[in-house]
């Protein structure tokens, strides 16, 4: 870890000098000079070798997520998914799905009478739910290393919030409300039947049966609804309120650069079916050389993959699929061989390898031996002189991970490090535990 001596440049400050001590990774310098625009970092020593991500620096307190909604209104969906692109950036989160901790306290679900607001032994036995998952959540963000919990529940009475926002200012936490609203009622139906009918509370039951009954576990809570009220009530809470999946949202007192990125992910994330195909480019001829980087063209071997990747397309037949490369030679050699037009991003280049490009590793370890061993000791946050470091990619490719949200069908040919984080991402894990360490 880095100490590093951080002081405001006169023209930000107005002339007075004020500094602020910064801990981060050895290769973070650059990453917090760039953030905080305006400042300059003057001295840097090195502690210890850990490592965080550059965006758990953004946070400097622990932040709760709180759902809000009706039943089938995709806030689990909206929780997975936001909870997986934060560990992706680098911010320890995790779900607190409550309908989980009622599955354990009462073991045979029998119909909607359960969610009944006058059944006082059922209210009492949620309430008793939520007290022991706010028990894990203190527990994860406290004891675990923990920074962002979601607590994935319908949180639909403004007694139940106040609950969660007691909770959070006796703990120092910050809370942020995500509500999903939605009068849809071909989306609500939609989503009953694609997930609630596999649901643990339904097994072995028809899907008649499953939509009656949980249409009336909505009724049940509607009755008790209080949707947050930016304009009185709730005016002074940061929460966004998505409004018929993501047709349109409303968004108020952002607090921080981590609410503000919660923000921007959950306003480009779209709720559909589509496919996304991640390929590496075909052979090159500097992958027959062993040297990384550079900008070959394919080899032989590669150019007869990319004629067996034309194959794969037109067998498959995707309606209207988009074909996305880098803009090195050997994605677009790739690509022309389709016969489909492309798109050439930029950010979609391999990561650089600074002064090492189009060397082999065995020509860096006798060139530079000391950088070679840097990176053995920890490929994910080394970066290259004057080149990239596999946390610097992530950063790069986060725009991308926004577009594949939003878009249809879609073929991105691409490079080793980039496919890496990118499969990072689908596969739910952080962007480091996808870099291999040998």
């Amino acid at each position: 870890m880095v100490s590093a001596q951080v002081d405001f440049l006169p023209a930000v400050s107005g002339g007075r000098s004020q500094t602020i001590e910064y801990l981060g990774a050895r290769e973070q310098t650059d990453e917090i000079a760039t953030v905080l625009s305006g400042y300059k970092v003057t001295r840097v020593c090195r502690l210890t070798c850990c490592h965080f991500a550059w965006a758990s620096y953004m946070t400097n307190s622990p932040t709760v997520i709180v759902m809000i909604g009706l039943p089938a209104r995709g806030k689990t969906y909206m929780s997975k998914k936001l909870t997986r692109y934060l560990n992706w950036i680098g911010v320890p989160t995790k779900v607190f799905n409550l309908g989980v901790y009622r599955r354990e306290a009462v073991k045979a679900y029998k119909s909607y009478d359960f969610f009944r607001h006058d059944n006082e032994e059922a209210m009492e036995i949620r309430k008793q739910c939520a007290l022991v998952a706010l028990q894990d959540v203190k527990a994860y963000l406290t004891e675990e290393g923990g920074q962002i919990a979601v607590f994935d529940a319908t949180n639909t009475t403004r007694e139940r919030r106040e609950l969660l926002l007691s909770f959070a200012k006796e703990h120092a936490y910050k809370v942020f409300f995500v509500e999903s609203l939605c009068d849809d009622p071909d989306v609500i139906a939609a989503n009953i039947m694609d997930v609630k009918v596999s649901s643990p509370d339904y097994p072995e039951r028809d899907r008649e049966s499953v939509m009656e009954d949980f249409l009336k576990r909505i009724e049940c809570y509607k009755v008790m609804y209080q949707p947050l009220d930016p304009d009185e009530h709730d005016k002074d809470l940061s929460f966004i309120q998505v409004i018929n999946v993501g047709r349109s949202f409303l968004v108020n007192k952002v607090q921080d650069y981590i609410q503000s990125k919660i923000v921007y992910y959950l306003m480009n994330i779209h709720v559909h079916s589509h496919s996304i195909y991640l390929c590496r480019h075909g052979e090159s001829d500097h992958n027959v050389e062993g040297r990384i980087g550079g900008d070959a063209m394919l080899s032989v071997q590669g150019k007869k993959f990319a004629g067996a990747l034309k194959g794969f397309v037109e067998q498959h037949g995707l309606p209207d699929l988009k074909v996305w490369t880098s803009q090195l030679g050997r994605t677009i050699q790739t690509a022309e061989e389709l016969g489909v037009p492309y798109e050439q991003w930029k950010i979609l280049n391999e990561i650089d390898a600074g002064v090492c490009e189009e060397m082999t590793y065995e020509m860096i370890e006798e060139t530079f031996p000391a950088e070679f061993a840097l990176r053995d000791q920890d490929k994910y946050h080394y970066r290259y002189p004057g080149g990239e470091s596999y946390q610097d990619l992530v950063q790069r490719l986060e725009p991308v991970i926004m577009e594949l949200e939003r878009q249809g069908n879609v073929l991105v040919i691409c490079h080793q490090a980039v496919m890496r984080c990118l499969l990072a991402y689908f596969l739910d894990k952080s962007a480091g535990l996808a870099v291999p360490t040998a």
